[in-house]
């Protein structure tokens, strides 16, 4: 993606089910589980920059000994650092301890990190805050263990305020207006309960005090729990928690917005946000990971009990489309073959733009991670050669010349690698006009290619969200190439809408469909349906949040598609560019085509899939109305 924004965060949790002397004997080591936990984080370190965390809990412990051992660090080297603090820690035992490091027991009574639950968070800060305190994984704390709380998750409500009050209603006083607090307190609050109500029962029956806590322990009842706890949520979520004596749970979202995938056996129990990392830190085929059911929650009891139980009625799904676009590793089998899709339908508009000149087009992409949709796109091209070729030779009814047969034949698409995306280059420069020839040079291109005022370049990107880059950046270096047009290819819709469940696209400001669309209305005298739209946002304000509509629909509605690319090519277009500009978007249907199980599509068509997310697009479009830079919702 040219134009790079911060989205979702990742989780990794594994649960083993055997005793740590399993391992031990098995595979020779007893940190067999921090080892799986670094390499399921590893993999999915494009999911986190700018923080990462790790918890750990361990079995019947013996009062006053510590069970629950945490860990964050900040920065793009969060989980290395993490790692080799954990690592530094076991090879200091095994130096002091020779003799004892071998032995499991005395390794789990004696070593952090060494417990049989273990937690691993990725976090990409889609708030201004990026503190140590911001990262996961959070931990609710109380002398009975069974009232611990470690939380980790990709999510966000867009109904925090809500949810705040609920928890004053409660007598409670949150400490901050976040996401990530009232998910702790809500599931914390009923944790409470529930532990209460056992406690009254058992008590009630006769147990001792002691006995009382082992048997809240065994009958915990983490469905409840969780069903009460995200009775009003309202958001994208994907949620792990690890309750002090060692039940576990990862629940999902009704609409399936956030991923959840999981893999069990006799000996482990994992879950991630990805696919394919489970695949490799385990090696195990495609279809042995399992996707955690919209609504449901995954749940392992201390005993080793596994079970999938529903704590919301799910609704249609809607599974976030950026995931398979963009977000998600293009390693995982379906996503790889997506998005080789979305490359492949795009090639009809792309051949009518270049009037089907193949032999003085080049066809390229920007890197890097449309490179899996560049792939698509020149099947696509290839197959339309090889169908004109098929036309011409079998289906003509004259002999056709030997100087036509060999132009027939020659037909070749060029397929070229035009931008090099170099390192990233230091903005130290003061100046605006100097720091932006710097950020000129972050692409660079491959000369000896393009044949000058012949030649149309088409370079396909994933997304193009702000259009900044293309305009300060890549235009202006493929432009030194000197073709005679340039088309730029989004393999994604036009972002027209802010995200409210995990992507940090949240002010409507940012998207350059948004402000095509404002220039189009000024331009042709209907600006008056800006200030229509702002009143019916502010009127919308008191209703409850069931009742709004996405007002702002009606900002694009006058104008095709069409339109709006064709204004979106003259705001990137740098205005010293030689080259005649075309930006040429997917379609909606197309998108769907190709992600069909995925039809998570509300930035794109503002069919938000809560009933809070049209409660924050009208609140994004009122904040730029009033020229606040700020988001529409609360979140860390």
């Amino acid at each position: 993606m040219s134009d790079a924004i911060k989205h979702e965060c990742g989780i990794a949790l594994i649960r083993l089910l055997k005793p740590l002397s399993y391992y031990q004997e098995k595979y020779g080591t007893p940190y067999y589980g921090i080892n799986k936990l670094y390499l399921l984080m590893e993999k999915q370190h494009n999911r986190g920059q700018d923080g990462a965390g790790i918890a750990t809990i361990k079995f019947d412990v013996k009062p006053g000994n510590r069970y629950i051992s945490r860990y964050r660090a900040m920065g793009s080297s969060a989980v290395a650092d993490i790692f080799e603090y954990v690592q530094k820690k076991f090879a200091s035992v095994n130096k002091a301890f020779p003799r004892e490091s071998k032995d499991t027991k005395w390794l789990k009574d004696n070593v952090s990190f060494t417990g049989e639950v273990l937690l691993g968070h990725l976090r990409y800060g889609t708030h201004g805050k990026n503190s140590i305190e911001s990262c996961h994984p959070f931990l609710r704390q109380n002398n009975w263990m069974t009232r611990n709380l470690v939380v980790a998750g990709n999510f966000n409500m867009t109904n925090v305020d809500e949810l705040l009050q609920q928890l004053y209603d409660l007598g409670q006083h949150p400490k901050e207006q976040a996401d990530t607090v009232t998910v702790l307190e809500k599931i914390g609050h009923f944790l409470d309960d529930e532990n209460q109500e056992l406690f009254d029962q058992f008590k009630n029956e006769g147990y001792s005090n002691i006995e009382i806590s082992a048997q809240i322990a065994q009958n915990l009842d983490v469905a409840k729990i969780l069903t009460r706890s995200a009775k009003t949520w309202d958001g994208g979520y994907t949620i792990a928690g690890i309750f002090g004596h060692g039940d576990a749970f990862v629940m999902r979202d009704p609409a399936g917005i956030r991923p959840a995938f999981y893999y069990q056996d006799d000996e482990v129990l994992v879950v991630t946000s990805e696919r394919p990392v489970i695949q490799t830190a385990f090696n195990i085929p495609v279809r042995a990971v399992k996707e955690i059911k919209p609504g449901h929650a995954l749940i392992v009891k201390k005993d080793g009990t596994i079970t999938e139980e529903m704590f919301r009625q799910p609704v249609e799904q809607k599974s976030c489309s950026f995931e398979r676009i963009y977000f998600s590793r293009g390693s995982d089998a379906d996503i790889y073959k997506e998005r080789k899709s979305l490359g492949r339908l795009l090639c009809d508009q792309v051949l009518k733009s270049v009037d089907h000149d193949i032999e003085n087009t080049v066809f390229s992409f920007i890197p890097n991670t449309a490179e899996v949709s560049y792939y698509g796109m020149m099947e696509g091209v290839s197959q339309y050669v090889r169908d004109y070729q098929k036309e011409v030779l079998l289906k003509r009814d004259e002999k056709i010349s030997d100087t036509e047969l060999e132009k027939v034949l020659n037909i070749h698409p060029r397929f070229e690698k035009l931008n090099v995306k170099d390192a990233k280059l230091r903005t130290f420069i003061t100046q605006d006009a100097d720091r932006q020839d710097m950020v000129q040079h972050v692409y660079d291109t491959t000369y000896g290619i393009v044949r000058n005022d012949q030649d149309t370049i088409v370079a396909i990107d994933d997304s193009i969200v702000r259009g900044t880059t293309l305009k300060q950046s890549i235009l202006t270096i493929l432009d030194r190439l000197h073709p005679k047009k340039i088309v730029i290819v989004s393999s994604a819709p036009q972002i027209r809408y802010p995200d409210c469940y995990g992507i940090d696209m949240s002010r409507m400001g940012e998207f350059v469909a948004f402000e095509a669309a404002i220039n189009l209305l000024k331009r042709r005298g209907m600006s008056h349906i800006i200030d229509e739209v702002y009143q019916k946002c502010v009127a919308s304000i008191t209703k409850p949040k069931d009742e709004i509509e996405n007002y702002v629909k009606e900002i694009y509605a006058p104008f095709t598609d069409d339109e709006i690319s064709v204004e979106i090519a003259n705001i990137v277009r740098p205005h010293h560019l030689n080259a005649e500009l075309e930006v040429i978007f997917q379609t909606l249907d197309n998108l769907h085509i190709a992600c069909p199980d995925h039809k998570g599509d509300w930035y794109f068509s503002g069919n938000y899939p809560t009933a809070g997310g049209n409660k924050v697009v009208n609140k994004a479009f009122m904040n730029w109305m009033e020229g606040k830079n700020v988001r529409a919702y609360f979140s860390v």
